[in-house]
């Protein structure tokens, strides 16, 4: 049998945890196609069952849950590496998981999260999937649930609204629409206009932080979240809030890394930072000048 990577082991673990295709997916970004197919590729390896599947998702077999222990054990041992290579390392760096406006928010005020002085460097990863931090290799992420896996802490921050913005001035009956392409569209507001207006849209590409760029060159109308919509002066709301993307947002940490000296200092300014925009991520319009 040829050696196993870690990353194989990683993703049984997300499947096992969360019971299915769906739950790993989300946490890990990959598609439910990829997932499946790389545990049959696992089972293969093994020579063993790991999985019974049925359309209520995966159950470990008794081989499944013999290999989950064993793997809890690399786990265990992994952060314990992990945690040595830390203690000795100079400088330390706090790294952190987000999508791509609260990326963009925590860039706009960089200076709250890191001063001078202080003897850590940040680390930001910007994506749409599921900030994973079973592995360690995330201290701090953003999600828009409170997280299901028991070893992770989470902060409350609070709601994230959204609606559908076109440049000021425009149309208002402006039909063609701007979307984020299917692949890529993995946040429940990237996939509105696929399930609500196929038929519309006429312009897509791979990331959200071109959407208010298109709308602003009039391209067409965007979903965006309405702090991003919002502070823009030359976007406007067109019509009201879409209230089924309405969601509450976290922090989540590790809870044996929480306490950590430089990752408790960058978690408590990220808080106090996205809590003083929380009027307008629940979709309190700014008053104009």
């Amino acid at each position: 049998m040829k050696n196993t990577q870690w990353d194989s082991y990683q993703l049984f673990l997300q499947v096992a945890r969360l019971g299915g295709l769906t739950g790993a997916s989300a946490a890990c970004g990959l598609s439910p196609a990829t997932i499946g197919r790389r545990m049959l590729d696992l089972e293969q390896e093994i020579g063993r069952s790991l999985f019974t599947r049925s359309q209520t998702g995966y159950r470990l077999t008794p081989d499944g849950q013999a290999l989950l222990d064993h793997v809890k054990e690399m786990e265990a041992t992994a952060r314990k590496v992990d945690a040595w290579r830390r203690a000795g390392s100079t400088a330390a760096t706090v790294r952190i998981a987000a999508g791509t406006w609260g990326a963009w928010l925590m860039a706009e005020n960089f200076g709250a999260l890191r001063m001078p002085g202080d003897n850590f460097a940040i680390s930001l990863t910007v994506g749409e999937a599921r900030a994973n931090l079973n592995y360690r290799e995330i201290d701090i992420g953003i999600r828009a649930f409170e997280p299901e896996e028991t070893n992770l802490a989470a902060r409350l921050l609070g709601e994230v609204a959204y609606a559908v913005y076109v440049r000021r001035n425009a149309d208002e009956q402006e039909e063609r629409w701007i979307a984020i392409s299917e692949a890529d569209a993995i946040s429940s507001y990237l996939r509105w206009p696929h399930l609500n207006a196929p038929g519309a849209i006429v312009v897509t590409v791979n990331r959200p932080r071109s959407l208010p760029d298109l709308v602003r060159a009039g391209a067409g109308k965007a979903v965006l979240p309405c702090f991003v919509g919002d502070l823009d002066p030359d976007l406007q709301r067109l019509g009201a809030e879409v209230p089924e993307l309405r969601h509450r947002q976290w922090i989540v940490m590790n809870n044996e890394d929480r306490h950590r000296t430089e990752i408790r200092t960058v978690a408590d300014r990220m808080t106090r930072l996205l809590k003083s925009y929380g009027d307008l991520f629940a979709g309190k319009r700014p008053s104009r000048s």
